[in-house]
């Protein structure tokens, strides 16, 4: 999909294409309810007007000239262009604490530079979001009179230009990068915050819309039937999640339900709950 973008964004010049770390920036995702990845949001005027969950490549594409063709997107006029693309650039650096301007992508960086930063960062244990400047060259040359930097890769934090490669490297043997970057959670402190995201939390495989194994099938029919708000988490979209629940929760199966970040069980302790009438006092946390 990252490939997908880069040919959108080059088709579509006046088009903002932005990319983030969903779990760099919580706040985002939880604004926006973005419960797997990839999530692809299409915004007008800073108002969204489209959203897409998945890895769908047509159906992605097809929205985007959807969206084009009907004027979402309004090209910008000459006058505005300067001024719209620091407005832009200033939102790209923002766009998460810790944002690395690159070639290509942190999984498949296309220079030694970017590829040494990208394992610096991670050696460090350091969560950040990145832009592929080989996606978009108006920000590609942009960037370089903006920061007054003229290569890349290039490190903001804060929205702040820390540095490139050079400078990370020596702030990286003063024992200095620990200190400006932010650091990822944990698994285990990812895995509290993903079960105590809503008072009910279901982890199974696929989502509400479409349940991809008969168990989680079951479950999704026994919580519609209680009329209970919850949440779901798509498992088979993180295998860091799918492998490290099982060892914190101590449960080897799926689907596995939370209330109140506290597990419940799976879809037979489920079922006994709800025979007994004791499932919806537990999901309402009465019990």
């Amino acid at each position: 999909m990252n490939d997908v973008m880069a040919e959108l964004a080059k088709e579509h010049p006046h088009v903002s294409f932005v990319k983030l770390e969903a779990e760099a920036v919580p706040e985002v995702s939880e604004k926006y309810e973005i419960s797997s990845v990839p999530t692809f949001l299409f915004f007008k005027n800073s108002q969204k007007v489209d959203r897409l969950d998945g890895a769908h490549a047509p159906e992605l594409t097809k929205k985007v000239q959807r969206h084009v063709s009907s004027g979402s997107f309004p090209p910008s006029t000459n006058e505005h262009v300067k001024e719209d693309l620091n407005l832009r650039l200033k939102k790209l650096t923002h766009a998460a604490p810790c944002m690395l301007f690159m070639k290509g992508t942190p999984q498949e960086p296309r220079c030694g530079f970017s590829k040494q930063m990208v394992e610096i960062l991670h050696k460090h244990n350091i969560q950040f979001s990145s832009f592929d400047i080989f996606s978009d060259e108006e920000v590609r040359q942009g960037l370089k009179t903006y920061s007054n930097w003229p290569t890349y890769p290039q490190l903001y934090v804060s929205g702040e230009l820390i540095g490139g490669l050079d400078i990370i490297k020596e702030l990286e043997a003063s024992e200095e990068l620990d200190t400006i970057c932010p650091k990822a959670p944990k698994l285990e402190e990812r895995l509290k915050v993903l079960t105590n995201k809503a008072s009910v939390m279901l982890f199974m495989k696929g989502n509400k819309q479409e349940a991809k194994c008969g168990f989680s099938k079951q479950i999704l029919e026994i919580l519609n039937s209680t009329g209970v708000e919850y949440e779901t988490f798509d498992i088979l979209e993180d295998e860091e999640v799918r492998q490290g629940l099982k060892t914190f929760s101590n449960w080897p199966t799926y689907p596995q339900l939370y209330v109140r970040g506290d597990l419940v069980g799976g879809l037979d302790i489920v079922k006994e709950l709800k025979d007994n009438g004791e499932l919806l006092p537990i999901l309402k946390g009465e019990n």
